[in-house]
């Protein structure tokens, strides 16, 4: 057997390949393949000391698209900063076809999931969100959800002033919607439909009481099973949706934590995201259900985002040829 030819495609080289919708599109296509039974493995992460730092990785399979792939990234140690590699193979011939600088669609795919869960389960005239945070992610997440709810306000709080005054000046300019900076976090809680956390935060950002009937939260910046970003009041009176059943043992930390304290126990998870957007699962069913969208990080979003990505880049003919021997021969 020959070599294998395979692109190699840059962070700067796909940044621009897609819109939010699309990748929100590509992504509701692969949990709606999990949801018919795609594989996928929740993140396997080894930590260092010293210097201290994290590497992580994670699998899935995309059989009706035709890919697969995962991520790997480390991020911390002596750089105190993070680098993407995301491999993508063909799921029939297991040919690599990409490998991908993947730092600058992170926020984009992250995003994305956020949007694909507020859809199935957000209510259809939800019109105000309250967001945590300020950074790539807050941004991809805001970028994305706009994509499936007509927007009016959005209202701010990070814990540094002139973070989420710049983000919301930043946002107002890129959106329809009214982005407001507020001083406290019940601000960002009372009177909003969807909630997103999209924090570093160790511990919960808001109490779980200033929820109204209605809300949707999407937690995505924590996934450590000691560390959350919801409390457990805010689990126990949610319609809790995972992304992955299997992160529950593993770092779905708000989860893990409320069953600690004795708030909810095992029969509390309603369904997997994959099973609520292949219609196997109900999502809402009332305008007075509280539900929560768990967003720890899967394979899936990344390999449906890698996938398109790919098929963009090949019609433009972008990215450099790289090739890799095969086993057959290297050994």
């Amino acid at each position: 057997m020959t070599a294998t030819e395979t692109t190699f495609l840059t962070s700067d080289g796909v940044a621009g390949l897609a819109t939010p919708a699309e990748y929100v599109d590509a992504v509701r296509e692969g949990y709606r393949q999990r949801g018919d039974g795609a594989p996928a493995e929740p993140r396997t992460t080894l930590e260092a000391d010293d210097p201290p730092g994290m590497l992580t990785g994670y699998l899935a399979i995309l059989p009706e698209t035709g890919v697969m792939g995962g991520y790997t990234y480390a991020a911390g140690f002596g750089e105190r900063d993070a680098h993407f590699v995301l491999p993508v193979f063909d799921a029939e011939s297991g040919d690599p076809l990409a490998v991908f600088d993947g730092a600058s669609l992170n926020p984009l795919k992250t995003g994305a999931v956020g949007a694909v869960g507020v859809d199935a389960l957000a209510r259809n005239d939800a019109s105000r969100v309250g967001l945590f945070g300020s950074g790539s992610q807050a941004r991809g997440q805001l970028r994305a959800v706009v994509t499936v709810r007509d927007l009016d306000h959005v209202s701010v709080y990070s814990p540094t002033p002139d973070h989420r005054r710049s983000f919301a000046e930043e946002m107002n300019g890129r959106l329809d919607a009214t982005v407001t900076a507020v001083e406290e976090p019940e601000q960002a809680v009372t009177d909003s439909d969807i909630v997103i956390t999209a924090t570093q935060a160790s511990e919960p950002v808001f109490d779980g009481e200033w929820l109204e009937p209605g809300t949707h939260v999407t937690a995505m910046g924590q996934y450590h099973p000691e560390k959350r970003e919801i409390d457990a009041r805010t689990v126990a009176r949610s319609t809790y949706v995972p992304d992955l059943r299997a992160r529950l043992e593993q770092d779905a930390g708000a989860f893990m934590l409320a069953r600690e304290e004795g708030a909810v126990g095992d029969d509390h998870v309603h369904a997997e995201l994959g099973d609520v957007v292949a219609g196997n699962a109900p999502g809402r069913t009332g305008d007075d259900e509280i539900t929560v969208f768990d967003s720890g990080g899967t394979a899936i979003e990344t390999v449906a985002a890698a996938g398109m990505l790919y098929e963009r880049a090949r019609e433009s003919e972008l990215g450099e040829t790289i090739t890799f021997a095969p086993a057959s021969e290297a050994m």
